[in-house]
């Protein structure tokens, strides 16, 4: 397998595609979604075998939920491309025009960011994400997905080269390495003449991996150490439903719920109807000294005192871990410490001190009063995302159509000259 060459082809391709018309890129987005379910009963076979060899090599239920498609999820993926193609083209988005002094009118264009190389793991879905925010947003996107999700990919990719074609786009605008040997990740790496960005989407090793040795920027997140804080005038029954849906409605993702911060002021109430409701929802927890002495006693849920690391895990699992503070400021200062800057939130009547955790707490997204399973590009309105970015630089928290775009100026003068 020759990067090089891919690179060379993205490259060239990705120009094409940044120059063809608004419709015919909306129209490859519509023709993929129906041949995603034209194509079902081959795509989920794919998908049954990578399922199957999943488990005799003994992944976590985890992964395999991650890796998992069905007839919902594939209809999910459909409906999400057919979002992202009426959403607007943010290639015909100008903005802060000025006009000069001199008569010389300015104004700002975006472009595409060119080409993308997305690395990620266990999930069949993002291909398809990441394919529809690129086509859509004028970039050309070389692909390595994960060992464990080949023959979805395989499927995937025929589908989605079928599509490209019937709208008249280039299809190595599409290009996917299909050779699992990880000795293609780090040469993707090194394409700097080529490849403009890369986004990981895995665990912490990779992007740890991708930092390090990559001669491209690139865009680290996904990794969600999440924290709700309940302060004292919370209203507690309606913050029950709310700490359930973020623990449990999906664990194995990373805008799940890790850790539960309560006020001391309340915990005593407080905490038993929280392991009850989640204890009968299959949770586990893991909590600080305060939480053992208030829960030890209780019968049929599975408690534990927490480990120093465990403030530290992406759980990703049906564990919870608990820690009874004594006020926001000792809140901020834990989710400061062990946060990964995902997502962060803060259950309370007290707008003042809303304002405060909004203020003080550094993430890509801080909630106020709403489960962090919010934080998705399809539920922010972006249609889906790419990656949820926990940097500074370029982009932050979801990055939908915009953040794959940069912009350039565009200056238009009476054959004006610098004096």
């Amino acid at each position: 397998m020759n990067l090089h060459e891919m690179g060379k082809q993205a490259r060239w391709a990705g120009r094409k595609l940044a120059s063809v018309a608004s419709e015919q890129r909306t129209e490859a987005l519509s023709i993929l979604s129906e041949k995603l379910l034209e194509h079902a009963e081959e795509i989920l076979e794919g998908n049954g075998q990578d399922v199957q060899r999943a488990r005799e090599l003994g992944l976590s239920e985890a992964m395999l939920d991650r890796l998992l498609l069905n007839p919902s999820r594939l209809q999910g993926m459909s409906d999400d491309l057919r979002r992202v193609a009426h959403l607007p083209d943010p290639l015909e988005e100008i903005f802060e025009e000025r006009v000069l002094p001199n008569g010389l009118r300015l104004h700002k264009r975006r472009v595409p960011l060119g080409v993308l190389g997305v690395i990620y793991e266990s999930r069949p879905n993002v291909t398809v994400d990441v394919v529809g925010l690129a086509i859509k947003s004028g970039n050309a996107v070389i692909l390595r997905g994960g060992s464990e999700t080949i023959e979805s990919n395989r499927a995937l990719i025929r589908v989605i080269h079928q599509a490209l074609m019937e709208a008249g786009l280039p299809e190595n605008c599409v290009q996917w390495i299909d050779d699992p040997d990880r000795k293609y990740v780090y040469e993707l790496l090194q394409l700097d003449e080529f490849v403009d960005l890369i986004i990981p989407r895995g665990g912490a090793s990779l992007h740890e991996f991708c930092r390090k040795n990559s001669r491209i920027p690139v865009i680290t997140g996904g990794i969600g150490i999440c924290h709700l804080f309940v302060e004292e005038s919370a209203d507690l029954e309606k913050s029950l439903p709310v700490i359930l849906n973020a623990k449990v409605q999906r664990p194995t993702v990373c805008n799940a719920l890790d850790t539960l911060l309560v006020q001391r002021s309340i915990a005593d109430i407080f905490l038993p109807e929280v392991v009850r409701l989640l204890g009968d929802a299959g949770v586990s927890f893991k909590v600080d000294e305060i939480a053992w002495d208030i829960l030890k006693d209780y019968q049929g849920i599975r408690i534990s005192r927490a480990q120093p690391e465990d403030f530290d895990t992406e759980w990703l699992s049906l564990i919870l871990g608990i820690r009874v503070v004594n006020d926001l400021e000792e809140a901020i200062e834990h989710i400061a410490q062990h946060s990964t800057g995902h997502s962060d939130g803060i259950l309370t009547q007290n707008t003042a001190l809303a304002e405060k955790f909004v203020q003080r707490v550094d993430s890509a997204a801080v909630y106020v009063n709403a489960s962090t399973r919010f934080t998705d590009g399809g539920q922010f309105g972006l249609g889906a995302e790419v990656a949820i970015s926990t940097q500074r630089i370029h982009a932050r928290g979801p990055m939908g159509l915009r953040e794959l775009t940069t912009y350039k100026w565009v200056v238009e003068g009476m054959y004006h000259v610098r004096s």
